[in-house]
Formats: C-alpha cells, sequence, structure tokens
C-alpha cells in the first residue's frame, strides 16, 4: 500500500515565517505522523544516509552550532520515527538497489543549489571529499562522540532546573557551560523556540554577577531576575493594580480565595495571622502592591515595602501579585507574610479578626 499527502508548503512556511526546507521538514514529519497515528504503519523508516548526516553537521557548524549541532541527525527521532541506514553510504546504499534490480525515484530538488543544504551538497562536499576521502565516516563519528557528550551535559543541565508553569528557576552557581543551557531551555520551556541569540546567553551569564534582584530582559516579554541563589525565569504578566473594599468574609483576589474572619475565643497570636479589627481604618482596602508603599513591622521600625520584602526573601515578580490590606500608602498586612505593628492585638483589642 503506498500513502499519499498533499500540503501546501509554500503557504505554510509563509505563514510562519519559514524556509521552505524548514517548513517542508515540519510538514513531513506531521505527515509520517499521521500514518502512525492512524495505524497505517508501525514505525517510519526514512532514507537518511551517512552523506545526509555530514551535510548536516556542516549547516549547522556554518550557523555557528554548539555541541547539539554536532550530533547531526539522530539515529531514532522518537520510538516511531527511526533512520536505519545513517551509518551507511549512498554509495552502499546505490549499489544494494542496482545489484537487486531494485527501482528508485531521485527528487529533481536535490538537484538545484538554490536551496543552502543543496549548495552544500553540490559544492562544497565534493572538494572537502577531494582533500579528505573518509570525510563522512569522520564526520559520523565526530557526531557520535557529541551525542554521548551532549546527553551527558544535558542531565547536567537539569539537575541545575525547576520547571514550572510560568516560570523557570536555575540555581547558582554553575558553570558557564552549564548555564547556557539552562538559559536555553528554560526559553523553550516558557515559549520561546527560535528567537533567543547568544547575546540573551551572555546577558544572563553577567546576571550571575551582579546584585540580588537584578533583571535581564529576554524575548517575548520574558524577564530574568537573580534571586539570592538563583537565577528565575518569569513571563510577563498583566500589572493591573487591584482593589477591594476591606470587609469580613470571603474575597476573591488574584486567583486566591481571602478569609477574613472574626474570632471569638483568644487564639494563640503565634499559630496564624490575626490583627485587632478596630485598628483598621473604615477606608481600607485589599490591594496590590504600589510604588510609595511603606510596612511598619511588627515590634516598630518602618521601612519601604520593597526593601522588607527583599529582607524577608520574597522574589521581585511575586510582590505584584500578593495580597495587601492597606490605607493610602501605609500596608497594615501582608497576608501570610505579616501583620504590621499598627494593627497589632494587644490588650486592649476587644475584636480579634484572623487573616487566611
Amino acid at each position: 500500500e503506498i500513502l499519499t499527502y498533499a500540503v501546501d508548503c509554500p503557504t505554510f512556511a509563509k505563514e510562519n515565517k519559514l524556509s521552505l526546507e524548514q517548513a517542508g521538514r515540519i510538514l513531513r514529519y506531521q505527515c509520517f505522523n499521521q500514518a502512525i497515528e492512524e495505524k497505517k504503519c508501525d514505525k517510519v523508516a526514512t532514507a537518511h544516509h551517512l552523506k545526509d548526516n555530514f551535510e548536516s553537521v556542516l549547516f549547522n557548524l556554518f550557523r555557528g552550532t554548539g555541541i547539539k549541532g554536532l550530533v547531526g541527525i539522530e539515529q531514532n527521532f522518537n520510538d516511531k520515527i527511526i533512520r536505519p541506514f545513517l551509518s551507511v553510504s549512498k554509495q552502499e546504499i546505490e549499489s544494494y538497489l542496482k545489484e537487486h534490480s531494485i527501482p528508485y525515484v531521485n527528487d529533481q530538488t536535490n538537484f538545484s543549489d538554490e536551496y543552502t543544504r543543496n549548495a552544500i551538497r553540490l559544492n562544497l562536499l565534493p572538494e572537502i571529499e577531494k582533500i579528505f576521502p573518509e570525510a563522512q565516516k569522520s564526520v559520523y563519528r565526530l557526531s557520535q562522540i557529541a551525542k554521548i557528550e551532549d546527553e551527558y551535559m544535558h542531565e547536567e543541565t537539569l539537575k541545575a532546573m525547576s520547571f514550572f508553569e510560568d516560570k523557570v528557576e536555575i540555581n547558582l552557581p554553575l558553570h558557564i557551560a552549564i548555564l547556557s543551557r539552562a538559559t536555553v531551555l528554560a526559553l523553550k520551556h516558557l515559549g520561546v523556540e527560535k528567537d533567543w541569540e547568544k547575546a540573551h546567553i551572555d546577558s544572563i551569564i553577567e546576571l550571575t554577577t551582579l546584585k540580588n534582584s537584578s533583571k535581564a530582559s529576554l524575548p517575548n516579554g520574558i524577564t530574568a531576575i537573580k534571586e539570592y541563589d538563583k537565577i528565575t525565569f518569569y513571563k510577563s504578566t498583566s500589572n493591573t493594580l487591584i482593589s477591594i473594599p476591606f470587609a469580613l468574609g470571603e474575597i476573591e483576589f488574584n486567583k486566591t480565595t481571602l478569609k477574613i474572619e472574626k474570632v471569638d475565643a483568644s487564639p494563640d497570636l503565634k499559630s496564624g495571622f490575626y490583627c485587632d479589627l478596630d485598628k483598621i481604618p473604615k477606608d481600607a482596602v485589599i490591594r496590590s502592591k504600589r510604588d510609595g508603599d511603606k510596612f511598619t513591622k511588627f515590634g516598630g521600625g518602618t521601612k519601604a515595602l520593597n526593601d522588607y520584602l527583599t529582607d524577608k526573601k520574597i522574589p521581585l515578580m511575586q510582590r505584584g501579585d500578593l495580597p495587601l490590606l492597606a490605607v493610602e500608602n501605609e500596608i497594615l498586612a501582608i497576608f501570610n507574610i505579616a501583620i504590621s505593628d499598627k494593627i497589632k492585638v494587644d490588650k486592649t483589642t476587644k475584636s480579634i479578626l484572623q487573616l487566611k
């Protein structure tokens, strides 16, 4: 059975801002996967051979690749797509076909040097092989060595990383080689597949030498921040200022449920966050952080809210989401973190509130 698929490669390339080569590869593999998913076959074996790997490594090399690019074409793309001829030369394949009278078809686009890969194949490779006849096999050996080293580096990189839905943390200190890889993995996890550059990696390396809370701007609105012994990559979020009038009961704030409840019996004040209801002004609100906010610590001493949160080691990008009990620029409570000295429970307190 022969399965045929028709795709509009030029339109796909234009819509996704890809070269025809890139678009063709993506669409080709979509067809392979479709055949597997529809159970038309168990596996797809591609015809990639030794020379294809040679071309790929050179192509990657001239674009300024890292170790990953030297790996060339992977022997197995996944469990379903395999490349059994990758270590076999084109000459060996053609000799086998001739010996067994097996017909085959040449893709006519392979003979046009309009495409970069074809230009390498038709113009560069023959000249290299005049000087290095065993170049294809030598580069294949390089690919196998690079694959082993790349896998090891990848495993070491993952050990230093923590992945979340909208952020990635990289623990410090790290060797530059591992940090560079971790930066690329962080960007890819947050949706940046191809717009990163060496300059972005360099900015993260520099960030490790800067003071706490220093930032680096990256593609697609991603921000990297140095936070003590780690660098955290955040997706940009809308910094809409939320403000809700203070009231007893349950309040939905920034995807969090706040519970403000009166306590009848005398509680253990060390077991939660409690305050004096009568000390809270009537115009108090629950809101997010603003410039100029200040906080009076329990026991006295007023400082800028940002400075206080820095002392508490609250990550910079999380501060905008914190629910605050406030009157103008005076912060009376930071939910789940601290109660201001100005509303603390003391001997005169008659009504105690618990903030959850």
